[in-house]
C-alpha cells in the first residue's frame, strides 16, 4: 500500500508556517541571510609559527591537538559551538553571551603554563547567518579584532557580552581602544576566572 503523505492542517486566518516536512512543490522558498542574535569568540595560539620553526612540526602538532582537545571538551559542556578551526586558533559561536564567557574563561585558565599562551577576543550582537553555516557582521568582526589586539593570556570583549558573565569569572574595565577597522571602541573589558575557583580534571 502506497503512503499517503497529508500536509498539516490550516485554521482560517492562521499561518503555522514551514513545518520541514512538505512536498517539495510546496516547501517554501529560501528568504536568503537571516538575522540572529549570537555571541562569538575568536581564540589564538600565540607564537605559534616560531614554534614551530624552533621546535619541529611534530612539536607543533602535539601542541595544537592538546588545545583542540581542550577546546572540544569544554565546548561541548559549555554548549558552545565550534564555527571554524583557524589553523593555529578556533572560531566559537554561541546563542549567549554567559556561556561563551564561561567556556573561553575556564580554558584560558587550563591552558595557563602551556609552551604558548593563548589570547582570545569575544564580542555579541545581531548579525546574519548565511547560507546556513556562516555569520556575516559586525561583532564577528569584532571578536576577531579584540583577539587579534590582546595580549597573550589575556581575553578582550565588549559591553554586551560582560553584562551576562558568570559570577565566578571576574571583570576588569578596559575603557576604550582604537580597533582597527572600527576606530575607537568604547566599553571594553577584560575577563579571567576569579582567584580561588577550582579548576577540577578535565574529563
Amino acid at each position: 500500500m502506497s503512503k499517503v503523505t497529508t500536509l498539516p492542517a490550516v485554521t482560517d486566518g492562521e499561518d503555522p508556517g514551514p513545518s520541514g516536512m512538505e512536498l517539495p512543490e510546496f516547501l517554501p522558498e529560501s528568504t536568503g541571510p537571516q538575522a540572529v542574535a549570537r555571541t562569538f569568540a575568536f581564540l589564538d595560539l600565540c607564537g605559534f609559527t616560531a614554534f614551530t620553526e624552533a621546535q619541529g612540526a611534530n612539536e607543533a602538532v602535539d601542541l595544537l591537538g592538546d588545545f583542540r582537545t581542550c577546546v572540544r571538551q569544554l565546548a561541548a559542556r559549555r554548549g558552545v559551538r565550534i564555527a571554524k578551526w583557524l589553523g593555529d586558533g578556533v572560531m566559537l559561536v554561541s546563542t549567549d553571551p554567559g556561556p561563551m564567557v564561561a567556556a573561553v574563561s575556564e580554558l584560558m585558565a587550563r591552558v595557563d603554563g602551556a609552551p604558548l599562551a593563548v589570547r582570545a577576543g569575544i564580542a555579541a550582537g545581531e548579525c546574519l547567518l548565511f547560507e546556513g553555516d556562516d555569520y556575516i557582521g559586525r561583532p564577528v568582526n569584532l571578536a576577531a579584532r579584540l583577539s587579534d589586539q590582546a595580549r597573550p593570556g589575556q581575553v578582550l570583549t565588549d559591553g554586551e557580552v560582560v553584562l551576562m558573565a558568570p559570577g565566578w569569572v571576574e571583570v576588569l574595565d578596559r575603557g576604550s581602544k582604537r580597533i582597527p577597522g572600527f576606530g575607537r571602541v568604547h566599553d571594553l573589558h577584560e575577563v579571567h576566572m576569579a582567584r580561588g575557583v577550582r579548576l577540577p580534571d578535565a574529563g
